[in-house]
């Protein structure tokens, strides 16, 4: 299963691709006890930072307090969590007029913005997510049924949160299950890979035939426009890197 990226994440309307979590305090709950991720207990987890002096005292400072407990540790990494804001890239330069797009990123953005690529129903708004849940036609049998596991609404089989395309170029491998390593296969697969199932989002509108079919030229511009949404400023900030090196 592929993690959620975490960019932009104080405007999410809910966290992880089955949106089981409303806020990013109810998500940091999750990965201590998931027996895929840290497999651990919170009271083993709250034992290991008081036995930390760093800990401690860093939880003082923020906190006030003199006992560490999973409340406070997941208010810190929320807090962190929002202050990963990205909106520098090259796209964010094009919109406040500072750079201009070549010829391959602005007919890659016709596409992300027509019907001819399909992509901006559900990668819209400024933080390139709709935060809604779409089946986008990945199977037509479920191994995982994403939000119907949360809301038992058959409806919503096969149906994931909308992901942030911001630094998508750094975020591989895609999908909710990680199936496809690069962004040419993500291409691919919404270009002639699509599979048609009762719950697939309703503005594919050319779900049925398999995909938007572009050719070889168009999926290199459409490619080089979503690859303006790197922020080089945000990926390289020391104040997100560890601090203990």
């Amino acid at each position: 299963r592929n993690a959620s990226t975490i960019i932009n994440a104080g405007w999410n309307a809910s966290n992880f691709w089955d949106g089981r979590a409303i806020t990013l305090e109810n998500q940091a709950f999750g990965p201590v006890v998931n027996p895929i991720e840290m497999n651990n207990t919170w009271q083993n987890a709250e034992n290991m930072l008081n036995a930390s002096v760093t800990y401690k005292n860093l939880f003082k400072k923020a906190f006030n307090i003199d006992d560490i407990d999973s409340t406070h540790v997941v208010m810190a990494i929320a807090q962190f969590e929002r202050t990963l804001i990205s909106a520098n890239s090259k796209y964010d330069k094009y919109l406040r007029q500072e750079v201009q797009l070549t010829p391959s990123e602005l007919n890659g953005y016709v596409i992300f913005n027509t019907e001819k690529g399909d992509c901006f129903h559900c990668h819209t708004t400024i933080l390139f997510t709709d935060n809604l849940f779409h089946n986008n036609g990945l199977d037509s049998i479920f191994n995982d049924e994403g939000l119907s596991n949360i809301t038992n609404n058959p409806n919503d089989q096969g149906k994931f949160k909308t992901p942030t395309l911001r630094n998508i170029e750094f975020t591989a491998p895609y999908m909710h299950d990680g199936r496809f390593t690069t962004l040419e296969e993500v291409i691919d697969f919404y270009s002639e890979g699509i599979v048609w199932s009762s719950t697939i989002v309703p503005l594919k509108k050319k779900e049925r035939k398999g995909g938007v079919h572009l050719n070889e030229e168009e999926k290199n511009n459409l490619i080089a426009f979503v690859k303006t949404l790197t922020d080089t400023t945000f990926v390289n900030n020391s104040d997100y890197s560890n601090p203990f090196k």
